[in-house]
This record gives C-alpha cells, sequence and structure tokens, in this order.
C-alpha cells in the first residue's frame, strides 16, 4: 500500500484509535504474528481453532500497528485500532486502497481452471502492459484484500482471482475489486456440498457481475451449459469465448502436435496460427480468455498470440523424462479437472502404457460416491491402460471402470506409499503417467518421490 495512514484506516473501518500516532504511514497487511516490520499492520484473525488476539502483544513488537476487536483500551507507544470484526475492516481497507488506484482490474471466477486462466491472462497482457496479477492462491476473504495491498502505482493493469466457498462470498469480493473485466470459467462441483446444487454455483460465480464498474464487460466461457443460457440476457457487455461456433472468440483446427495444441484463434474474423505449450480443449479455452481480453484492451494481437509460445502455468506439468513421461496435476481436483485431466493422458503421444494415479476428490458433499463412480465411466471410454488408485472413495471409481467391463487394469491401494511402489513395479520405458487427486490427498509427495528415485 501507498500513502495510508492509520487516519485512513480509523476513518474507512469505523474504528477507534486506542493509542499511537494516527499519522503514521502503513504499506502492508501482516496475518503471521511471527513476521511483520514497522510499515505493517497487524491483523489478528479469530479463526476455527486459534484466536491471533492472544499473539497481539507480541506481534506488535514487530509490527507498526495493530487491529483489534477484542480491546477497548490499549496503552502502548505504536498505533492499535479497535474494529468490530478485523477481516471485514482489512477488506475496507483493500478496497479504499483499491479505490485510490486508477488501473483497470480483471477478475476471474469459476470452479475450475481460475488460476490458470489468470495466469495466462497476465501473461498475454505482459506482451504490452506492466502486470499484477494475484500471489500465489490469495483469492479468498482475506487473501484479496491482502492481494490488494501489493499493488503498486507503477502497476498497468491488475489481473486477480476469486474464489468462495458459500454463498455471498462472490459479491464480497468483486465488491471490493470492482473489475472492469469479469471472467468467469466454468460451473462444477466444488462447494456443491454448501450451495447444493450446480445452479446455485452458477449464481454465485455470477454475482461477480455486481461489483463490474460502469462500462464493465464479462467474458463467459461459451461452451459450458450453465453459463451459455446467458447468452443475450445480460445487461452487462459479454463476451463468449469457447470452441462452439456461435463464441465470440473462438478456436478452430485444433491439432496435438508433439506435445503442444496449435489451433486457429478466430477474432473479429480473423484467424491466427496460435500455439499453446499444454494440452486439453480446457486449456484451449484457458487461453481463448487470454486472448479476447487482450483484444478487448486494444493489445496487437500477433504479439499476444506469440506470447503464449511461452507460458507455462503451475498447474499441469508435463515433464519427459529419460524413460517416461509424467503429467503432475496434482494441485487439486474436482469432477470437471478430473476429466479433463485424464482425457489429456488419453490423448497424449507416447508408444507405451498410459497410467492414471489417482486420489480421492474432496468437499463434495452428499452426492461424492456418485461424483467419483462418473469419473470412472469417464475413464472406462478413454484409452488408459491402467489406473492406480487410492482413498476411501477411491473404489468408487475403479468400480464404474470394472462394471464397463473394458481391459482397463485397476489397482486399489491402501494408502499413497503403496500408490507409489504400484507406479514402481508397473512403470516401464515410454510409459505416461497421470498424477491427480485434491490437496489433501497429498499425491505430489508421490510425484515428488518418481522425480527423486524413478527418473534417473
Amino acid at each position: 500500500m501507498e500513502n495510508i495512514t492509520i487516519k485512513d484506516i480509523v476513518r474507512v473501518t469505523g474504528g477507534k484509535l486506542l493509542c499511537g500516532d494516527e499519522n503514521k504511514e502503513i504499506k502492508k497487511f501482516s496475518i503471521d504474528s511471527r513476521v511483520g516490520d514497522e510499515d505493517s499492520l497487524f491483523v489478528p484473525i479469530i479463526g476455527e481453532k486459534v484466536d491471533a488476539h492472544k499473539f497481539l502483544l507480541n506481534a506488535i513488537k514487530l509490527n507498526g500497528a495493530a487491529l483489534t476487536s477484542e480491546h477497548d483500551e490499549m496503552d502502548l507507544d505504536k498505533p492499535v485500532v479497535r474494529v468490530d470484526d478485523t477481516v471485514k475492516a482489512m477488506q475496507r481497507i483493500g478496497t479504499f486502497y483499491r479505490n485510490k488506484m486508477d488501473l483497470p482490474v480483471v477478475a476471474v471466477t469459476g470452479s475450475v481452471g481460475k488460476t490458470t486462466t489468470r495466469e495466462m491472462i497476465a501473461h498475454v497482457l505482459a506482451s504490452s502492459l506492466r502486470v499484477f496479477q494475484t500471489p500465489g492462491n490469495q483469492n479468498s476473504q482475506i487473501g484479496v484484500p491482502l492481494t490488494l495491498s501489493q499493488m503498486k502505482k507503477e502497476d498497468e493493469v491488475a489481473v486477480l482471482e476469486i474464489g468462495m466457498s458459500e454463498r455471498g462470498q462472490i459479491e464480497t469480493l468483486t465488491t471490493m475489486i470492482r473489475p472492469n473485466i469479469a471472467v468467469v470459467t466454468v460451473i462444477g462441483v466444488s462447494h456443491i456440498e454448501q450451495l447444493k446444487t450446480q445452479e446455485n454455483i452458477c449464481l454465485e460465480k455470477m454475482d461477480i457481475r455486481k461489483g463490474l464498474k460502469e462500462g464493465g464487460m464479462i467474458f463467459l466461457n461459451g461452451d459450458d451449459p450453465f453459463l451459455a443460457k446467458y447468452r443475450g440476457n445480460l445487461e452487462e457487455t459479454a463476451w463468449f469465448y469457447g470452441i462452439s461456433k456461435d463464441c465470440d472468440y473462438r478456436a478452430e483446427n485444433i491439432q496435438i502436435v508433439d506435445g503442444q495444441s496449435k489451433f486457429d484463434f478466430i477474432c473479429r474474423g480473423r484467424k491466427y496460427k496460435t500455439t499453446l505449450n499444454m494440452l486439453g480443449n480446457h486449456n484451449i479455452q484457458n487461453a481463448l480468455a487470454a486472448l479476447g481480453i487482450a483484444d478487448q484492451m486494444g493489445i496487437d494481437m500477433n504479439g499476444a498470440v506469440k506470447s503464449l509460445l511461452t507460458f507455462s502455468g503451475q498447474r499441469q506439468q508435463i515433464t519427459k523424462f529419460k524413460n517416461f513421461t509424467m503429467i503432475d496435476d496434482t494441485y487439486n481436483a474436482s469432477p470437471d479437472s478430473m476429466k479433463a485431466a485424464t482425457n489429456v493422458l488419453a490423448n497424449i503421444d507416447g508408444k507405451g502404457k498410459k497410467i492414471a494415479v489417482l486420489a480421492d476428490m474432496l468437499e463434495l458433499g452428499e452426492r461424492e460416491k456418485q461424483f467419483h463412480y462418473e469419473v470412472g465411466e469417464f475413464i472406462a471410454a478413454k484409452p488408459i491402460d491402467m489406473v492406480i488408485a487410492y482413498g476411501d472413495l477411491a473404489p468408487c471409481i475403479l468400480q464404474a471402470i470394472k462394471d464397463s467391463q473394458n481391459k482397463t487394469i485397476c489397482i486399489l491401494c491402501k494408502d499413497r506409499e503403496e500408490a507409489f511402489e504400484q507406479v514402481k513395479a508397473n512403470l516401464k520405458d515410454g510409459d505416461t503417467i497421470l498424477l491427480k487427486g485434491s490437496n489433501g490427498m497429498k499425491l505430489k509427495e508421490v510425484a515428488n518421490r518418481m522425480k527423486e528415485e524413478l527418473s534417473k
């Protein structure tokens, strides 16, 4: 943050200064009592297990100031501001700072592909502009104000990611961000345990429109059946991207060549030969959103298309080792992303076996067994030779494959250690292996062991 004082913080939060200098400048937030400096404002978060207020006195020794919602009096040399709710106060400060920044903002949400789409948009726009983007996965009620506080006056555009876990959170975040351009990627079943139906998930994601600045626009995935229904039914300017012929920005003549996706990008009636170093139609859709936004922002399209050649995201990592190829997609998993990942495996070039190492998809609610079974049905229709799986719900995936009576070999493991041993026992030269599962299943540890022990 730049040019923000304690006096500003008191005013925008409706708080009360308990002690300290109101003219002190604050440049950043700290939510970890062990981290901070004289430019930081410590924000004690009340979590499910820990109330960080108990660390406030130690935190104030490192930080320049602090918020509190549990003290009515303080007698310290440094500023402490009493607020009703520290998280909401943090959000109000983030909103205040965003409104001081005169730069266009692109906000990205969706059930699947938020991070990759955000990264692609930032990468493409960076061909012409100084771009700020969400660091890591700071897309939550706490993460977004942290992100906003890191923008600088030198930035020419910001590309921000917003997520949610329950109804109403997207509206809160988009109101903070006030985007010029909003993007919704896919309507899946992540968080269906809280929102009950995909229709409710769609409504929540589409709340991103509520924060749009006057004259703003929204980009929607025209291949998604829930989002395609909005065509012609929105007050805002809407652009649809995808592979469908009625999309404003679309891909034609898709080909997979040497591990790359090649396609014609159709923009305003012109064709641009495009190459993406990622596989899967879902990644092509992400690229279309990035190119469409670049077009609307007046970026040279030849340069934008060329920039995709150097893009490599943090999600789908395809690595060719001496004796096998590994697709490390262990960051997270939902039914949609699991199907997309196994489809990439099915279509990748290779002479050896195609092996999927899968772990449970978490937080899917009462229909979790059905969703896992449906993933198994999807895999059963693909040319995948072997599935190695572990987790409480993994048997549902394997049962669906067995019920299809195809020839895919199914191996159920009790844990990730056994899964690694099965990979080790079955791996042959030329094989391609996909690893996919929710973060909580720690499948990344298997991927790391494969790199360390099997790639020599």
